[in-house]
């Protein structure tokens, strides 16, 4: 059956599934447009599919692998994104961006890999969006003042969204509280790492939880983190507390892109040198990329979250084992 927190049953969602659809589509054009303003993005169209030789396809933890397949007329295989860590980068150079100004997009991809439960899907949706910045903004400060900004549009959309359907409630900070990952390492060194982020969101609400790839002092990451497009000392996610589940729940995660030096020693400390010689790599290494911060906010994670859901196939169709759905259906969980 799939993983599933301790939920207290029974189970009844606040809204129905006609009000869960509009409610939805609230936020699916609410939240855009005030990221959009906040960070001054313009939307662009995204690709479903890139050249594996192209380097742009996001590795994940290196291990997922993915789908690939011909089309006909053309000689190379292609391969379904996994994210667009790395187009998005590609797309500011391509399309002229100036500084402090960027992109998002709506980005659909197929994980097959993926480990499903309650808020894993092997379809993923997010906002994708991607601002070129100048190397004195590669700085702790300025990633702080992004993330505040993002939190600030997930907080209004979801108060607007309350003042539309009463049953719902908000009960997040007016601010959101930035944490590394050795802080918790120190503060909870006895806890897992899903343990500390739980603690850390009981005790603030909301996390930004910085330092994300590198390895803690007993030689493992917080989390697993590829090394071709986030800054490891740069990066982070955005954690939000969950009543439902009294549990940490990840809505971004997102970070200043990696330059050339962070780059290199990213790469030699996974073992993953080789990947210096694909052309996105290459694009950083000949400062034909540019720099960049980034990031990725879950379509149905945020919608989930705002609409208090106990399972990500309430809010978006995806495929699972028909017996998990009976299993389900038996707590009151009716997956679309």
């Amino acid at each position: 059956m799939l993983f599933m927190k301790d939920l207290k049953l029974p189970y009844k969602p606040l809204l129905d599934v006609l009000q869960t659809q509009e409610a939805i589509e609230f936020i699916k054009r609410d939240f855009p447009l005030r990221l959009g303003q906040a960070l001054a993005l313009t939307r662009v169209s995204a690709p479903l599919f890139v050249f594996g030789s192209s380097g742009l396809n996001d590795g994940l933890s290196g291990k997922e692998v993915p789908i690939r397949f011909h089309i006909a007329g053309v000689d190379e295989e292609v391969e379904i994104v996994h994210s667009l860590a790395k187009w998005k980068r590609f797309a500011l150079g391509k399309y002229h961006f100036p500084i402090h100004r960027g992109l998002y997009t709506d980005m659909n991809a197929i994980r097959k890999d993926e480990t499903l439960d309650f808020l894993h899907s092997a379809y993923v949706d997010q906002w994708d969006w991607e601002v070129a910045i100048n190397e004195e903004d590669r700085t702790e400060g300025f990633l702080k003042y992004v993330v505040r900004r993002i939190y600030t549009c997930i907080r209004e959309t979801g108060l607007e969204l309350v003042k539309r359907y009463p049953l719902l409630s908000l009960s997040l900070p007016e601010d959101i509280t930035f944490l590394t990952s050795e802080d918790l390492e120190r503060d909870y060194p006895s806890l897992s790492r899903k343990q500390r982020e739980d603690e850390a969101t009981r005790k603030y609400g909301a996390v930004f939880l910085m330092h994300i790839g590198g390895p803690l002092l007993d030689g493992e990451p917080h989390d697993s983190r590829a090394a071709d497009y986030d800054d490891w000392n740069l990066n982070g996610d955005i954690l939000l507390h969950y009543p439902l589940y009294d549990m940490a729940f990840e809505v971004s995660s997102m970070g200043i892109r990696v330059n050339k030096e962070s780059l290199r020693s990213q790469l030699k400390a996974k073992g993953e040198e080789d990947k210096l010689s694909n052309a996105y790599c290459q694009g950083i290494l000949n400062d034909e990329l540019p720099l960049s911060i980034g990031g990725g906010i879950g379509q149905s994670r945020l919608s989930m979250y705002l609409l208090s859901k106990a399972h990500i196939g309430e809010v978006q169709v995806s495929s699972w084992d028909i017996e998990d759905i009976k299993a389900l259906e038996e707590k009151g969980i009716h997956l679309l």
